[in-house]
């Protein structure tokens, strides 16, 4: 059996302001790098493997924090990147709205297409089990990458694997061919953290 470990990257100023982030490389804030300690905190409570983590920085950091408490290497790896949002980036839904109409979901606006993006994520999560079978391993990611993968695992394509939280903790396994979500979306590990 292979667990993986999915967290998303600490919290960022855009995040906070609602923009699209996508590939533009924003760091985290105050709060996020305390998220990030309180999850590292956490994994240093755990025992894990490995760590991979996307190059942007708000992803890199907080691999980076986990890193320091288990005395894990972080490998990065391009394919674990958010997805590209094209021109929609750095905007909010009010100014995407204004500037390309209620439609502007129907329009391609230089995104990255869900289909390139299942490529690379399905090609680096299947490198990362081959490489690390029966092992624990953490993968610090993106929250709309993140979504598309829980779905294509779970093969559920509803609506609940949205509105995922900064420094969310879920944990998959996989036996055989199939995939099992044992925690999902928690943060347990920023109780008494304060936001700012």
């Amino acid at each position: 059996m292979t667990t993986i470990g999915f967290i998303r990257h600490g919290e960022t100023d855009w995040n906070i302001e609602k923009r699209a982030q996508g590939c533009i490389d924003i760091p985290l804030n105050l709060s996020g790098k305390k998220q990030a300690k309180a999850v590292a905190e956490r994994c240093g409570n755990e025992k894990w493997d490995f760590i991979y983590t996307s190059p942007l920085s708000r992803a890199f950091h907080t691999a980076n924090a986990i890193a320091e408490q288990t005395g894990l290497t972080v490998i990065t790896d391009e394919r674990l990147r958010e997805i590209s949002f094209g021109e929609t980036e750095g905007t909010t839904e009010d100014e995407r709205l204004e500037k390309w109409g209620r439609e502007w979901k129907t329009l391609e606006l230089g995104r990255e297409k869900d289909e390139e993006a299942d490529i690379r994520w399905k090609a680096a999560l299947q490198d990362i089990v081959q490489k690390h079978p029966r092992q624990k391993v953490l993968i610090v990611s993106h929250g709309a990458l993140l979504v598309r993968i829980y779905k294509h695992l779970l093969k559920d394509k509803t609506d609940k694997w949205y509105g995922l939280n900064n420094t969310s903790f879920s944990v998959f396994t996989l036996q055989g061919e199939k995939w099992s979500c044992e925690l999902f979306n928690c943060n347990r590990h920023l109780n008494g953290i304060l936001a700012t």
